[in-house]
């Protein structure tokens, strides 16, 4: 493997301590390395190449618990749907000799991050949509905002994916990501959307963004999402369903014939057109 800030060497751990390195800029993708008996778990269709000597095969849930019976696979699986996601996950297990890769991509323009999941304490709670791939071993659950508010009102942050293990999660995140370390006590106010992933010692709640003027009327929500330390927090710029709803609003009711948001036409041109 070539030199990246994000290249890992080996080392013993209960789940597979896979090497990789990230490629790209905004459009990345992770190539991880592994060796014989060495396995990946990934999203149905994460895939972009692997060598001849991986096998793939489909699983229920996460394929951390496939020595449980089959009621574990359908609960693992069952989490899964909860938040979101497929039914099933796909796990590439190095079955030749020597070292073999295979590449998984982010669906979205932004960034893949590698995090050590026993380095943050074994737990990293993110947005629902947020995984991409893990070493085997690495068990992805569901985590439920207890708090009546958060419940109502959270938006993307009610129901979360929660990843435990002691491997290597690689998480997507959109636009730019922004790491914040908060002291014991300190707070951080986020857009619900923009709320990327969190430790576990970090306290999630919500606030009220203002003044009831503001709002209606600036335009930044009803509620932001209060995260008090200790722990780390990470920040996305842009959340996908922000992206997708200004391609909506762009596209325009018929998706299509775009005259430009800056066009001095705008909805006249509709009216003169007789829509």
């Amino acid at each position: 493997m070539t030199n990246n800030p994000w290249s890992h060497a080996r080392s013993s751990t209960v789940a597979d301590d896979v090497d990789f390195e990230i490629k790209g800029q905004e459009l990345q993708f992770v190539e991880i390395e592994l060796d014989p008996g060495e396995s990946a778990v990934a999203e149905a269709g994460a895939m972009v190449w692997k060598d001849a000597a991986i096998d793939m095969s489909t699983v229920f849930g996460d394929g951390s618990g496939q020595s449980g019976g089959f009621m574990d696979k359908l609960l693992g699986a069952g989490k899964r749907l909860v938040t979101g996601e497929s039914l099933f996950t796909t796990v590439f297990t190095h079955r030749g000799r020597g070292k073999a890769r295979v590449a998984f991509a982010a669906p979205v323009p932004g960034a893949i991050l590698p995090i050590k999941l026993d380095d943050i304490g074994g737990r990293l709670i993110c947005q629902k949509d947020a995984f991409l791939c893990a070493a085997r071993g690495v068990e992805i659950g569901i985590q439920f905002q207890r708090k009546i508010m958060t419940g109502l009102f959270g938006g993307e942050g009610f129901i979360m994916q929660r990843l435990d293990g002691d491997g290597w999660v690689f998480v997507q995140m959109g636009g730019t990501v922004v790491e914040r370390e908060l002291a014991p006590g300190e707070e951080l106010h986020i857009d619900t959307g923009c709320l990327a992933a969190y430790t576990e010692g970090v306290d999630f709640d919500l606030v009220r963004a203002g003044s009831v003027k503001s709002m209606f009327f600036a335009g930044e929500g009803i509620f932001f999402a209060r995260l008090r330390g200790p722990g780390k927090v990470w920040i996305q710029s842009l959340p996908f369903s922000r992206l997708a709803g200004r391609m909506l609003a762009a596209a325009g009711p018929r998706g299509g014939q775009n005259r430009g948001e800056g066009s001095l036409l705008g909805s006249l041109g509709d009216l003169l057109d007789g829509d």
